[in-house]
C-alpha cells in the first residue's frame, strides 16, 4: 500500500497547481449539454474521494460492505457547476490528503479486507485503482496525454 500512498501524495502535489492555472471559462465550458464540465469532473473526483474514503474505513470493520454510488446523481446534487472553483480545488486537495492519512493507518493485514464496490475488491486494490481513475480524469481536465482507464 505504501506505493499507492506515495503515488497519491505525488499526484496531489503535482496536479493541484496545474488545476489553478485553468481559466474560469475553461472550468465552466460544457463540450456537450449531456457531458460534464471541468468543474463537474473535478466534483466527480471529490465524490469519488469521499466514497473511497468510506470504503477504506468501513471495510476494516464490516464484513464485505457494499459501497457504491450513482455518480451522475452525486454530481447533480452537489451542483458543482455553480461552486467556487478555488473551493473545489481546495476540497479535492484536502480530501486526498485525508485519504493518504487513512491509508497510512490501515494495518498491513487489513489492506486485504474486501469491499463490494460493484465488484469485490481489497482495500489495497481499490487504492491502486483510485490513483488510476484520478490520473485519467486529471489528464482530461488539463488536456494532457490521456491516461487510459477501463
Amino acid at each position: 500500500m505504501e506505493k499507492s500512498i506515495q503515488q497519491l501524495q505525488s499526484i496531489i502535489s503535482s496536479y493541484a497547481g496545474r488545476l489553478n492555472n485553468l481559466t474560469e471559462n475553461e472550468w465552466l465550458d460544457k463540450p456537450d449539454p449531456a457531458k460534464w464540465s471541468k468543474k463537474e469532473v473535478l466534483g466527480h473526483l471529490i465524490d469519488s474521494a469521499q466514497n473511497n474514503i468510506r470504503r477504506f474505513v468501513v471495510a476494516q470493520y464490516e464484513h464485505q460492505p457494499k459501497i457504491i454510488y450513482a455518480q451522475d446523481n452525486w454530481v447533480a446534487s452537489a451542483n458543482y457547476q455553480n461552486y467556487i472553483t478555488a473551493d473545489l480545488i481546495n476540497l479535492w486537495q484536502l480530501l486526498n490528503k485525508h485519504m493518504c492519512i487513512i491509508l497510512e493507518n490501515v494495518p498491513g493485514d487489513a489492506s486485504q479486507k474486501i469491499c463490494d464496490a460493484g465488484e469485490m475488491r481489497s482495500i489495497e486494490w481499490l487504492a491502486e485503482d483510485y490513483n488510476k481513475h484520478l490520473l485519467h480524469h486529471l489528464h482530461q481536465l488539463l488536456n494532457i496525454e490521456p491516461v487510459l482507464y477501463p
